[in-house]
Formats: structure tokens, C-alpha cells, sequence
């Protein structure tokens, strides 16, 4: 189940804010690392997107795993130009959607919230079937039962 609206919005206020604070540098390193199908509002997944590519640096031609600028003056640029200039992101992303970015998310953001927001990301939730499926799965198995004896 994708990240909701809040969650995502606390996600990306982490890596925009905490990115020269040593201590988060791999988390923020790892969570561009994962997949944007995770983000579920669309506006938060084009600034996933525009963060991620961003602050995408490549290391050599051969093939070493991708790596991200983190921290110092290019992230700062990366922020702030989508802060001023939210058309860099997206063609219909406002000021108000990206107002947020570079703000910290407060002291309750920490290690265990960050691990929560893992499991969300990648948390798929079981379909549920309906009564009537359930039934006739029984109803099925219970016959060939019957027809097995």
C-alpha cells in the first residue's frame, strides 16, 4: 500500500531537511534507492521523481550501483530550485506543493518512524475476497472431499 498523503508529505520533508546530518545521509540514500510506485499522491511522486533524478550522480560506466548526491550545496540547489521554480518538477505542480520542502518534520520523525515508513511502502495489503468467493472455495473443497471417499 502506497505511502497516504501525510506520510509522504513527512517523507519527503525528511529528505529535503535532514540531508546534511550525517546520521540520516543512508536512509535518505536508501529511500531514493526505492521505487516511486510507493508514493501514492501524485504530486508527492513527481517530487520523489525530480529528487530522485536530481540528485542522481553516477559513479563509472561499469557497473557500480547508482548512487546519490547527498548533502552539501548541490542538494541545497536541488531543493530550492524546486521551491522556486515548482515547473521543474512537474508541468502542474504549484509553490503551494512544494512549500514544504526544506522544513524538518519534527523531533517525533526518528529511526523507528523511518522503519514504519519502510514497511508502508512495500506493505501490500491482502485482497479480500468476497463472501461469496469464500463460500464457493468451501463449497468446492468440501465436494472433493466427498468425492475423494
Amino acid at each position: 500500500m502506497p505511502l497516504d498523503v501525510e506520510l509522504g508529505k513527512t517523507m519527503l520533508q525528511l529528505i529535503t531537511s535532514r540531508y546534511d546530518d550525517r546520521h540520516w545521509r543512508k536512509k535518505i540514500e536508501k529511500t531514493l534507492g526505492l521505487p516511486h510506485s510507493g508514493v501514492g499522491d501524485p504530486s508527492q511522486q513527481q517530487i520523489f521523481m525530480y529528487l530522485k533524478l536530481g540528485l542522481k550522480a553516477y559513479k563509472s560506466r561499469r557497473a557500480d550501483p547508482d548512487s546519490w548526491i547527498v548533502g552539501g550545496y548541490a542538494t541545497k540547489e536541488i531543493v530550492e530550485r524546486a521551491k522556486f521554480q515548482p515547473q521543474v518538477v512537474g508541468p502542474d505542480i504549484t509553490k503551494d506543493e512544494v512549500a514544504f520542502l526544506g522544513i524538518d518534520p519534527g523531533k517525533d520523525v526518528d529511526e523507528a518512524w523511518w522503519d514504519e515508513m519502510l514497511v508502508s511502502w512495500f506493505d501490500m495489503p491482502e485482497e479480500e475476497q468476497s463472501a461469496e468467493e469464500s463460500e464457493a472455495d468451501s463449497e468446492s473443497a468440501s465436494s472433493a472431499e466427498v468425492e475423494k471417499t
